[in-house]
């Protein structure tokens, strides 16, 4: 098979909508095997994560349902990845195989050198409901992470209040869940996935049940946090301009079964202005992936 029956293999729906894509000034569809890492800054940096070639499919009543299909993507380190795509593309999956929480595929996924067999600790995950323990505390849940490690006691609780202090819920050590809001919950959550040191962080809509206001303001924290740890992440989200704020790069989902459709750069400097003409021109085309896809 030639290079180019490759990629038209890999990207069967690349071009859908091009016309009305440039109708409206905007550019066109990228082969995400060609298009480079985000910043110029991560695209001198490795590849920690490779993902080769991935399909996962689902056995639904006796028959085969596709997920994920012939997805590759390369996120070097220290770089912020956004997902997009329609409910039901692939996107948490996806997450879950890097994860290791999900098994069952073909391709490979490949961690710092290694193949992604099971859940590690190197790589940390936020889940949209945040998934506390109701009857244990805020350090108590956010020290539940250490629970198949060996650190000592004293560095745990080190950690802890270092962590929970970084995330801005001091003075809130004792409470239970059930006496603080869904925006602190979510700290919590992601304090948890911290506490352990992870290099690589992954975040399933993290604030998708969130108000709009608890939801900006956690996103500004995010982006302090990715700057200040130099992590490399990588987000599921529905919203578009979530992706651009925070991204390096915005990978886009055609509809189920999940395919790369392309891979938008978000070259705009932090922090980032919503407002500004560069920031809503990029959320315009990605938006547009969306408003052109067939039904």
């Amino acid at each position: 098979m030639s290079g180019s029956q490759a990629k038209s293999k890999l990207l069967p729906a690349a071009h859908d909508g091009a016309a009305a894509r440039a109708a409206r000034g905007l550019s066109p569809v990228h082969d995400p095997a060609v298009t480079p890492i985000g910043t110029r800054e991560a695209a001198l940096k490795p590849i920690a994560l490779r993902v080769q070639n991935v399909r996962k499919a689902y056995s639904l009543e006796n028959a085969s349902l596709p997920v994920l299909d012939d997805i590759s993507l390369d996120v070097a380190q220290g770089e912020f990845v956004s997902i997009v795509g329609a409910s039901g593309c692939g996107k948490s999956t996806l997450l879950r195989l890097i994860a290791g929480l999900e098994s069952g595929y073909d391709g490979a996924i490949v961690y710092q050198g290694e193949r992604v067999v099971a859940p590690e600790l190197t790589r940390g995950i936020v889940f949209q409901e945040h998934r506390l323990l109701p009857w244990l505390t805020v350090e108590q849940n956010v020290a539940l992470a250490f629970s198949a490690t060996d650190v000592s006691t004293a560095e745990r609780k080190k950690r802890v209040a270092e962590q929970i202090a970084t995330v801005g819920l001091g003075g809130f050590e004792k409470a239970y869940p059930h006496q603080i809001s869904g925006g602190m919950s979510q700290r919590v959550a992601i304090a948890r996935a911290l506490v352990v040191r992870p290099q690589l962080l992954l975040l399933d809509e993290p604030f998708g049940a969130l108000d709009a206001l608890t939801r900006l303001k956690l996103q500004q924290e995010l982006q302090r946090l990715w700057e200040r740890d130099g992590l490399t992440t990588i987000l599921v989200t529905h919203d578009v301009e979530e992706a651009v704020f925070l991204g390096d790069r915005i990978v886009v989902m055609t509809s189920r079964p999940g395919r790369v459709r392309r891979i938008v750069p978000v070259p705009l400097p932090r922090p980032r202005v919503r407002s500004a003409a560069d920031f809503q021109r990029i959320k315009e085309d990605v938006m547009a992936d969306f408003s052109d896809a067939p039904e």
